[in-house]
């Protein structure tokens, strides 16, 4: 594995990342193309990026450029309101080149399901048509040393017209590539708010501290906030989309499963390869070829089978969203929903990490030289569904299944 400690210790937060215009997709077609045509740059140096830490800035542009970041924005604020089918089918051709350039945007999706559902209609208007003209979303949520993942110290508070924000905040996926960064804070009244953040603003700092040892160029790293001015009317009342039944948790876990498939698609498209091109057949298997290996058929055969299922899982968990979300959401589709996107997540899971492991098995000694760098597929299975636990998946599906509990809401299921 490479080195980390050459990373870039700060970013140059006062330099906004370059503004261009993004198209707007028009139907589900035009998304995939853009897609695969993203894909087919990204993988090219993909391996590079990760083993020298080289952030992938290149690609962000060109999948803000592509009009990927809008395709789920309804078409009464200019998006294109395309399919969750086809979210999760875009997300899983980026992953299985890069799955860092996949999981950059992933928090982007979620946020613009918070606006959609608690945002008003200026603020949805001025930020939804904001990532149409090529706005990126950054997320700054979780912190660090807290009691669990929805525990915040960060406070902002009332000034004027204005709010101040102050805390400092860890994981924030995309927060360097962004134009806006989205802050959780309580308020006043100790109520979870969602502010947008101009990149820019004065005592915003990005620090580029990720050492993750997977997703290495996701820039998950620290942002902290001193006495950063926000103005009113771009704070949410982020605490408000409880109040009705959603589907905004089961949105954000779509795609995650579909970054995990996009890893375990890569993995076993480069065991194959290497398989074929590279591996020696193993003395007892008295055959000329590695691929000729009938225990290695097998193998591959049931890493095929795994991964074909883990993809119908999530186009189902997707069909699943398409219908709930053409419908007025109940609480009991809101929860048909986040089950059906957790059984494509746990299975999405136990693939990646299946597969990028046993690549090594399969392929042989020499696949773990660092000149290949196939380890990355591990490294990046891993680190990825640390997201949140899959053992909290199968609790809620089978809960669900058995007792007909309704899962939690929040943006874990």
């Amino acid at each position: 594995m490479s080195n980390l400690s050459h990373a870039k210790p700060e970013s140059d937060v006062d330099v906004a990342p370059p503004l261009l215009p993004a198209q707007v997709l028009l139907n589900d077609a035009q998304a995939l193309q853009a897609a695969f045509e993203l894909a087919s740059i990204a993988r090219e140096h993909a391996a590079r990026r990760d083993s020298q830490r080289k952030l992938p800035w290149r690609e962000v542009e060109l999948f803000t450029r592509s009009g990927l970041g809008g395709i789920g924005i309804p078409r009464a604020y200019g998006g294109p309101a395309l399919s969750f089918v086809t979210l999760a089918k875009v997300f899983a051709i980026i992953s299985a080149a890069d799955p860092a350039l996949g999981q950059i945007p992933q928090n982007q999706v979620g946020v613009l399901n918070l606006i959609l559902g608690c945002g008003n209609d200026v603020q949805k208007r001025r930020l939804l048509s904001s990532v149409l003209d090529g706005w990126r979303i950054g997320n700054a949520g979780p912190e660090r040393g807290s009691k669990n993942t929805l525990t915040l110290q960060a406070r902002i508070t009332r000034d004027g017209d204005d709010y101040v924000i102050n805390g400092q905040k860890f994981y924030s996926t995309g927060a360097l590539y962004a134009h806006w960064v989205s802050v959780k804070a309580l308020n006043d009244d100790g109520k979870q708010v969602l502010a947008f953040v101009r990149r820019g603003t004065p005592g915003l700092r990005i620090i580029d501290d990720w050492s993750g040892f997977g997703q290495r160029t996701t820039a998950s790293g620290t942002v902290l906030l001193n006495n950063v001015r926000v103005e009113g009317d771009l704070v949410l009342d982020n605490w408000r989309i409880n109040d009705s039944p959603n589907i905004q948790g089961a949105v954000s876990q779509l795609v995650q499963a579909a970054i995990d498939v996009g890893i375990a698609r890569a993995a076993i498209d480069d065991a194959i390869a290497f398989v074929r091109e590279r591996s020696r057949p193993w003395v007892d298997a008295n055959v000329e070829r590695a691929s000729d290996d009938p225990y290695v058929i097998a193998d591959i055969g049931k890493l095929k089978i795994e991964l074909h299922a883990a993809e119908a899982l999530l186009r189902k968990a997707g069909l699943v969203l398409d219908q709930v979300n053409a419908l007025e959401i109940t609480a009991e589709s809101a929860a048909h929903a986040s089950i059906v996107v957790a059984e494509a997540k746990a299975l999405s899971t136990e693939i990646a990490l299946q597969a990028s492991e046993k690549l090594f098995e399969l392929a042989g000694s020499r696949a773990t030289l660092a000149e290949f760098n196939l380890d990355r597929h591990w490294r990046n299975a891993r680190v990825h569904t640390l997201h949140d636990p899959v053992r909290w998946k199968y609790h809620a599906i089978g809960a669900y299944r058995l007792n007909g509990q309704l899962p939690a809401r929040h943006s874990w299921i």
